[in-house]
C-alpha cells in the first residue's frame, strides 16, 4: 500500500484551479507519490507537484492504480460519481472528500456552492488537517521555447457557446492592437481552427498568425509564458496565464469572476464583469457578456501593455 491517488478527471482549467490543493498534498506527504488521475494531456504539466499521471477521461473511466494507494482525495466533485469511482478502487483506504447523503460512511464537511473553487479544495483539506494556501497557483515553464515570444495571444473559443465573445469582436480587437504595432497570434484547439481562422482573417492578419492545433499543452503554456498578453474570454487557457503571471485581459460572463477568475490583488489580470448571471452552459452568447464592447477590451489592453506601441 503506497502513495495519494487524486481524482481531477476535467478539463485545464479545472486543474489549474486545483494546483494550490496539489501544492498541500505534496508538502502533507512528501514521502509518497502523489498520482493525478486526470486526462492524460496533462501528464507533464504539474510534473513538480505530482509524480504521475493515471490516465482519466472523466467519471467513470477511473481505472485501480498498480499499487493500492494509502489515501484518495476527491477533488473532482461533490458527488455521488466521483465518491462511486474512488470507493471502487479505495480498498479500506480512506477518501478525503466532502460529504454526501449516499456515502454516510465519509465524514467529510459540507459542499458549499458559492465559493471560489481554488478555494473550495483548500478548504476540503483544511478540514482533513492538511494546509494549503489557494492562491499558489504558480506552475513551472516547460522546458520548450515559445513559437511567438513576446506576442500578444488572443484566444477566442470557450467551452460552451455562452461563455464564447464575438468572433468579430475578436478581430476588431487583434485589428487594433497589430496596428500600433505589436505582434497578434490566435490560439484554439484543431476544433477551434475554423474560428481562429475567422478572427485572423477579420483581423488582418495572415495565416502565420494562426496557431490554432498547431500546439500541444507544453507548446501552448510556453506560448502563454511568453506572451506579452492574453486576451480571452472565461476558459481554461486563461488560468495558464494566472499560473503563469502572464498580464491578461479576461472577459467574464455568465460567471462572475469571483468563482473561477484570478485572485484579487494581481493587477496584471485585468477583468470585465457586467454584473450579472446567467446560464454558462447555454447554446449563444451570454446577454452581459455581450454587453462587453469592443472599445472596453482595447482600452484594458492597451493600459496592460503600457500605452499604444509606435511600430
Amino acid at each position: 500500500m503506497s502513495g495519494v491517488l487524486v481524482l481531477r478527471a476535467l478539463g485545464l482549467g479545472d486543474l489549474l484551479v486545483a494546483v494550490p490543493a496539489l501544492r498541500g498534498l505534496r508538502r502533507a506527504f512528501p514521502g509518497e507519490r502523489i498520482t493525478l488521475a486526470a486526462p492524460e494531456q496533462f501528464r507533464d504539466l504539474l510534473s513538480e507537484v505530482v509524480d504521475e499521471v493515471l490516465p482519466t477521461s472523466g467519471l467513470g473511466a477511473l481505472r485501480a492504480p498498480p499499487e493500492r494507494p494509502s489515501v484518495l482525495v476527491n477533488l473532482h466533485g461533490s458527488g455521488p460519481e466521483s465518491l462511486a469511482d474512488l470507493d471502487a478502487v479505495a480498498e479500506g483506504a480512506p477518501v478525503l472528500t466532502h460529504a454526501h447523503p449516499a456515502f454516510p460512511h465519509h465524514q467529510g464537511p459540507q459542499w458549499i456552492e458559492d465559493q471560489p473553487e481554488r478555494v473550495r479544495w483548500c478548504r476540503l483539506l483544511a478540514h482533513y488537517g492538511i494546509d494549503a494556501d489557494p492562491d499558489e497557483l504558480g506552475i513551472a515553464r516547460p522546458g520548450e521555447p515559445s513559437p511567438a515570444p513576446g506576442a500578444v495571444v488572443v484566444h477566442p473559443g470557450a467551452a460552451f457557446a455562452a461563455r464564447r465573445w464575438p468572433a468579430a469582436r475578436f478581430s476588431a480587437v487583434a485589428r487594433e492592437l497589430a496596428a500600433t504595432g505589436w505582434r497578434v497570434v490566435i490560439t484554439g484547439s484543431a476544433a477551434e481552427r475554423e474560428l481562429a481562422e475567422e478572427v485572423a482573417a477579420g483581423a488582418g492578419l495572415g495565416p502565420g498568425a494562426v496557431f490554432a492545433g498547431r500546439t500541444d499543452l507544453r507548446t501552448l503554456t510556453a506560448l502563454v509564458s511568453e506572451a506579452c498578453l492574453l486576451v480571452c474570454g472565461d476558459t481554461g487557457v486563461a488560468h495558464l496565464a494566472t499560473a503563469r503571471g502572464t498580464a491578461s485581459v479576461l472577459l467574464f460572463g455568465p460567471t462572475p469572476p469571483s468563482r473561477w477568475g484570478p485572485p484579487p490583488g494581481r493587477p496584471e489580470h485585468v477583468v470585465l464583469w457586467p454584473g450579472t448571471t446567467g446560464d454558462p452552459f447555454a447554446a449563444r452568447p451570454d446577454p452581459g457578456l455581450l454587453r462587453i464592447e469592443v472599445p472596453d477590451v482595447v482600452s484594458a489592453a492597451r493600459l496592460a501593455l503600457g500605452g499604444v506601441r509606435d511600430g
